[in-house]
């Protein structure tokens, strides 16, 4: 059956949305009408995205689960309950690494998911959880550290250039996970690598964060902040296998927090004040564009003002579009993996100045090549 392009740039087969993860979080209330080797495409493309979950939970939101056909309502179901066991695991690593942290009279500033979860966000609905990602301030990394190893928290990278990587370089702890529950822990003092071009001042950050009700030493950032924080974490991320539902989680942010008085305007104030204003352009206009996210125009043409000179801007353009959907084979459109590369690219020089960036693939190339020079565990 032929291709054909619809009016808003969804890639179509016989005049059906071809990406049908995208169209699901779009236009839940017409999923009923799907046939069953529809819904088949929609749960293939949904599971790779990391989205079943939260497809379910709109469905049942929109009163629709019932007229969901029994073999894909099993999917959607084994999904759901996966995210509800994950949910429940990050609220008991939460309360963990709250008692960790109280000797010290630090709060646990909770980033990303986690923070989604605590302050009962729509974006934690039927979200899925990899790890618990924390703020602490910079200075007080070498204490936060020692007081996580008595708890049982080890770091997972052991080679000697591994540690000197995360330690100098970036903007976190090498990762840590637990002995006993394996559970997965980052330790974050900014939001983006030492070496990379942007700035944000992460001071300004945990400055502004604002405690969660009813979770006593346990913080999250301001609305601005927090969406900032998403998008950054998305477009300066070099592998983008779960583009299309963290694009997700930043709708969901958007839609919550844009009904506050002044929020549009305090964002884009904030994006220029943090060194963001780039990263805001780019996440509006893609997160509107592909998934309909309802930022109101002043707000684009005020973000747009830090946008690339042409043909910069459709090049980006093109680039997002491919990677922030579904990646499924049925879905991806033409090009996808040479937009995927090139962003690949992108995120590393952002990330590192030339020499610096050399070298370090240097190293881990050939690290890969002799993988019996890495010290055993």
């Amino acid at each position: 059956m032929p291709l054909v392009v619809a009016r808003h740039g969804h890639a179509t087969e016989g005049g059906a949305p071809r990406d049908r993860a995208v169209h699901a979080l779009r236009h839940s209330g017409e999923l009923p009408a799907l046939t069953l080797p529809q819904w088949e495409g929609l749960v293939r493309q949904a599971r790779q995205a990391d989205l079943l979950a939260r497809i379910a939970v709109q469905l049942e939101a929109a009163g629709l689960w019932h007229e969901v056909p029994p073999a894909p309502r099993a999917h959607f179901d084994a999904a759901r309950r996966v995210a509800g066991a994950q949910r429940d695991e990050v609220l008991r690593e939460i309360d963990h690494l709250r008692q960790a942290l109280a000797p010290l009279g630090l709060p646990v500033l909770l980033l990303k998911g986690a923070a989604y979860l605590a302050a009962d966000l729509p974006s934690a609905a039927g979200r899925v959880f990899s790890d618990t990602d924390i703020l602490v301030p910079k200075a007080r990394l070498p204490e936060v550290e020692s007081a996580l190893m008595m708890r049982g928290w080890m770091s997972t990278h052991h080679s000697a250039y591994d540690q000197r990587y995360y330690r100098q370089w970036m903007h976190e702890l090498p990762p840590l996970q637990h002995l006993q529950r394996r559970t997965m822990l980052d330790v974050h003092h900014t939001i983006l690598p030492e070496t990379a071009r942007l700035k944000p001042d992460a001071r300004k950050l945990i400055a502004a964060a604002r405690p969660v009700a009813g979770m006593d030493g346990v913080s999250v950032l301001a609305p601005v902040d927090m969406v900032l924080h998403s998008m950054t974490h998305l477009l300066h991320n070099e592998e983008l296998s779960h583009g299309l539902r963290d694009l997700s989680d930043l709708d969901l942010l958007l839609r919550h927090f844009g009904a506050t008085v002044d929020f549009w305007t305090e964002l884009v104030e904030r994006a220029r004040e943090m060194d963001l204003a780039r990263p805001l352009h780019y996440a509006l206009h893609s997160a509107h564009r592909i998934l309909g996210t309802p930022v109101p125009q002043h707000t684009l043409a005020a973000a747009a003002q830090a946008a690339p000179a042409w043909p910069l801007s459709s090049l980006m353009d093109a680039l997002w579009w491919r990677a922030l959907r579904s990646q499924h084979e049925t879905a991806a459109p033409r090009w996808t993996g040479a937009a995927l590369f090139l962003l690949y690219v992108r995120a590393h020089w952002m990330r590192m100045p030339p020499l610096l960036l050399a070298r370090h693939l240097g190293i881990k190339a050939w690290k890969r090549a002799r993988p019996e020079s890495e010290p055993k565990r």
